[in-house]
């Protein structure tokens, strides 16, 4: 059970479809390069407030960008 609540994303996937950079990005929702790449890699989860800005950001639905 474990395994099915692992939050993963497909923030790198969103972001690839923008044309963004990872630095770009992060300047756009107030964080760092490093901690973009680390939500992407999953070593990191966001916030809640964190995940909603990067929803906005890249245009995408809550369930789009995030899943279990």
């Amino acid at each position: 059970m474990d395994d099915e609540l692992i939050l993963k994303n497909r923030l790198k996937e969103a972001r690839s479809e923008k044309k963004l950079s990872q630095n770009q990005l992060a300047e756009m929702v107030g964080v760092s390069r490093n901690t973009i790449s680390s939500i992407e890699t999953g070593q990191f989860n966001p916030t809640a407030k964190l995940a909603l800005i990067l929803c906005i950001a890249l245009d995408k639905k809550f369930e789009d960008l995030f899943y279990f």
